[in-house]
């Protein structure tokens, strides 16, 4: 089956669309038409080489389609169905996996084809990679059943593609990894997508103050119509001293959503004893955070996060029951929407601040 896909051949280069061959599912997996895929700054990075990834490779992790085609071993969707994808493989026997940490997988391998096998994706005889076994900024997608899940035809998809990363990470870092607690003060570094969703995790969990902190003041309005009490452009200011008094006396959270060391720094000294910083941003390999410990003494943490610490085939139609109730705004996470042909300046838009989301449509 051929099919168009924006190709990552070299770092800070413009994505290239290209004719490319997709396989036939085999007896575990999914082949799903994409109609939505929303375009992330894990994307972004991994363009301008921060993130490393085998080249080529199709980008694209945020997305949602319909299914065309399972094997004969799938069970859990059917053809017709509508799906979102996410990235967070799982083999669902490994020690992570039992214990209920599908997300942290260590053999997510398992969900991989064999080297004697024809690749999922390629192009005259040459293996295409699709990018953390997704790819999703093409016209078609060939999964691992244990990477999609069904979801209720009523969901528009351009919305529900946005469950696939953006939302699973932010509201998943504020419910599952932070657990923020009702009345809580909760600091956000970053107003982008993923900021956003944090904020709105953090709204649904009855957080009291949420302060969105952003370079951009268009950012920090959208935060407060998403959720944030509070606003800081720090600009020339002391930003630890200026959330201290702001939060009068410190945050029982903090999270890092932009992936600069810098800021995690900050997100861990703004903190209230006993407080807890999260990273969920994508700090870059080779960079390093410089923290004083004499701050630990004070009972404050830093998390990790990953992926909101999901389950996705259980988190995902929870936060799409919480966007039919009202409690989760996905409509107003999508800023623009654009086609494939488009993707090169839909990277541009992200990097000028002008979106929380650009969301690629095939249809």
């Amino acid at each position: 089956m051929k099919i168009k896909a924006a190709v990552y051949r070299e770092s800070n280069r413009p994505l290239a669309i290209e004719d490319i061959d997709v396989a036939d599912p085999g007896p575990e997996e999914v082949l799903v038409k994409t109609v939505a895929c929303g375009v992330c700054h894990s994307d972004l990075h991994t363009l301008h080489g921060k993130i490393g990834t085998p080249m080529p490779s199709v980008l694209g992790h945020e997305p949602a389609g319909r299914v065309v085609a399972v094997g004969a071993r799938v069970r859990n969707v059917a053809v017709g169905d509508h799906v979102i994808a996410c990235t967070s493989l799982f083999c669902g026997s490994c020690a992570q996996c039992v214990q209920g940490r599908p997300h942290l997988c260590i053999d997510r391998g398992a969900c991989a084809r064999g080297a004697d096998e024809m690749p999922r994706l390629s192009r005259g005889g040459e293996l295409i990679h699709p990018f953390v076994d997704l790819g999703g900024f093409a016209e078609a997608m060939l999964l691992h059943h244990r990477a999609v899940v069904k979801i209720d035809k009523d969901i528009p998809l351009d919305r529900a593609a946005l469950v696939g990363c953006a939302v699973t990470t932010g509201v998943g870092a504020a419910l599952n990894t932070a657990q923020v607690t009702p009345g809580s003060s909760v600091v956000v570094f970053g107003a982008g997508g993923v900021g956003i969703s944090i904020i709105q995790g953090a709204r649904i969990a009855g957080a009291g103050q949420i302060i969105a902190v952003d370079m951009l003041d268009a950012k920090l309005a959208s935060a407060k119509k998403f959720g944030a009490t509070d606003t800081l452009n720090p600009a020339g200011i002391d930003v630890v001293k200026t959330l201290k008094k702001m939060t009068k006396g410190g945050a029982d959270f903090a999270f890092e959503a932009v992936g600069v060391p810098k800021l995690l720094e900050q997100a861990f000294y703004c903190l209230a004893p006993r407080g807890t910083a999260v990273l969920v941003g994508a700090i870059p390999m080779g960079e390093t955070v410089s923290i004083n410990p004499a701050h630990f003494f004070q009972e404050k943490r830093i998390f990790g996060c990953m992926m909101g610490s999901n389950r996705f085939t259980l988190d995902a139609p929870r936060y799409l029951e919480f966007y039919r109730q009202g409690r989760l705004d996905l409509d107003g996470m999508v800023s623009r929407h654009t086609p494939l042909d488009q993707v090169n300046d839909a990277f541009r838009a992200m990097e000028a601040g002008e979106v929380t989301r650009t969301v690629l449509m095939f249809e």
